[in-house]
This record gives structure tokens, C-alpha cells and sequence, in this order.
């Protein structure tokens, strides 16, 4: 009966969410404030309530909900939608605003509607090490995403401009070299986060799992990103990645993210989420 209720009230949190995002968009096409406000609310209700949901799961199992894929994506989608309140309340931005919200209703309905039929990490395995190690990866995880809306960003502010034809919807843009560095400064964050939770995770399986392979689909695809993005990064800063290029690279490499962070847990031996 508490699972139905449960259930329930994710599929209306859903609802609630998707209402915010149609609001969203009513006040990027006709600037009505009020319909940026309400939906500004409206996301605002869908964090407290999937903050007490993840509140609710830690006082039930003593532990954070990132033990599994499925648990990881809750995580993953109430940290997108943390930092679009954020951005909103003091980067006064609205479109990244806007694209960050998106990419969060998308996990956050893959969570809702996907079957839970994940393995989690067996409870002996648990340590401190172990769970700094997963959380670090998934904050990382955002910091690329947000990387990747400016990223999107930046490309749509180019065209518009090369084109001439900016209207009163892009006035809400920042600039090219503003939405640079959002990009730069996102990346950089991600990089030190997935860079300790490697380090981490590599410790902790040396000393809890026998007969670790570096060779594992998962290890390997998490180093390539870190050396992804650091390249990328190191590029820029020689000048050899610049405007547009630089923008589609960070497109390019969350899309390796995403193959990483599904793909690559089922076809592991190193880890167990399936």
C-alpha cells in the first residue's frame, strides 16, 4: 500500500514538473513573468518533495540513496534540479535555467517510470571510501551536464548571431564569452570531482575486491572521460579549441557521459549496478 502511495506520488510530481516546464516555455515565447514565476515555484515543489523522499530513504535504510543505477539517477536528477534553482535565484539566467530543467524532467521521469529491478552494492562491501567515491562521481556527472547546456548554449547563441536574427527570446542569453566560461569553469569542477572519485574507487577496490581487472569496460571508460575533458580543457587554454569547436567537443564528450554512465555499468565486472 506505501509503494502505491509512493508511486502515486512520484507520477504527480511528475505531472507538477512537467507543468512548470510548459510554463517554462510560455514565458521564453510571449516574456510572461508571471508564468516564469509560477514555474520557477512549481520546480521549487518538485525539489522539497524529492528532498524528502531522499530524506525518507536515508532515515529508512541508513544510507544515501546511490548504491544502484536506479537509486544513482534519483540522485543524479535531484542535483540537476538543485543547481537550476540555483542558477535561477543567482546567475539570473533564464535558458540555462530552462535546458538544465529539461535534462532533469528526463531522469527524473527514467527514475519514475523505469522498472527497479537493480542490483545495489552488497551491504558488507559498504564503506565510507566507497560512498564518497559513487557521490563524487555523480556530482561530477552534473558539473559535465551543466558544461554541456552552455555548451548547447554557446552554439545557439552563435548561429543566432551569425544569422542576425536575434530576437527578443535570445535577449536572456548571456554572452559568448560569459557562456564560455560557464563551460570552462563547469568542466574544470567536473574534472576534480571525477579525478578523487577514481582515485577513491581504485583504493577501495584494491583493498575489498580480489582480482581487480584495470581492464574493466566501467574503470576504463571513467578514465577516457577524465582524460577527455582534461584535453579538451588543455586544448582550449592553447588556443587550438575555440568558439563553436570548443562548445561541440563538451557535446560530444557528455554524450560519451551518458554511454558511459548506463552502458558501461552493464557491460562491467567491476561494478554491480546492472
Amino acid at each position: 500500500m506505501v509503494h502505491v502511495m509512493t508511486a502515486g506520488l512520484y507520477e504527480l510530481m511528475i505531472i507538477v514538473y512537467a507543468v512548470s516546464i510548459i510554463l517554462y516555455v510560455v514565458d521564453y515565447l510571449y516574456k510572461v513573468p508571471k508564468a516564469k514565476r509560477r514555474a520557477f515555484w512549481l520546480v521549487s515543489l518538485v525539489w522539497v518533495a524529492q528532498t524528502l523522499f531522499l530524506v525518507n530513504f536515508v532515515f529508512e535504510t541508513k544510507r544515501f540513496p546511490i548504491l544502484s543505477l536506479y537509486e544513482g539517477i534519483f540522485f543524479y536528477a535531484w542535483l540537476l534540479i538543485t543547481i537550476s534553482i540555483a542558477l535561477h535565484c543567482f546567475a539570473r539566467a533564464d535558458l540555462p535555467v530552462f535546458f538544465v530543467n529539461i535534462l532533469a524532467f528526463i531522469f527524473t521521469t527514467i527514475h519514475t517510470f523505469a522498472p527497479n529491478n537493480t542490483n545495489v552494492v552488497a551491504t558488507t562491501m559498504v564503506s565510507e571510501m566507497l560512498l564518497i567515491h559513487i557521490g563524487f562521481g555523480i556530482l561530477a556527472y552534473a558539473a559535465f551536464s551543466l558544461s554541456f547546456v552552455f555548451a548547447i548554449l554557446y552554439i545557439l547563441l552563435y548561429r543566432v548571431l551569425k544569422k542576425k536574427k536575434f530576437s527578443k527570446q535570445w535577449t536572456r542569453l548571456p554572452s559568448l564569452d560569459a557562456t564560455t566560461r560557464w563551460i570552462h569553469f563547469s568542466a574544470l569542477v567536473g574534472i576534480c570531482l571525477l579525478v578523487v572519485s577514481l582515485i577513491l574507487g581504485s583504493e577501495w577496490a584494491l583493498l575489498t575486491i580480489d582480482d581487480v581487472s584495470i581492464f574493466d569496460f566501467k574503470i576504463v571508460g571513467s578514465f577516457i572521460l577524465a582524460l577527455l575533458y582534461s584535453v579538451i580543457l588543455y586544448a582550449s587554454r592553447l588556443g587550438r579549441l575555440i568558439g563553436t569547436q570548443y562548445a561541440w567537443v563538451h557535446v560530444y564528450a557528455y554524450l560519451f557521459l551518458i554511454i558511459n554512465f548506463f552502458l558501461g555499468n552493464s557491460l562491467s565486472n567491476f561494478h554491480v549496478w546492472y
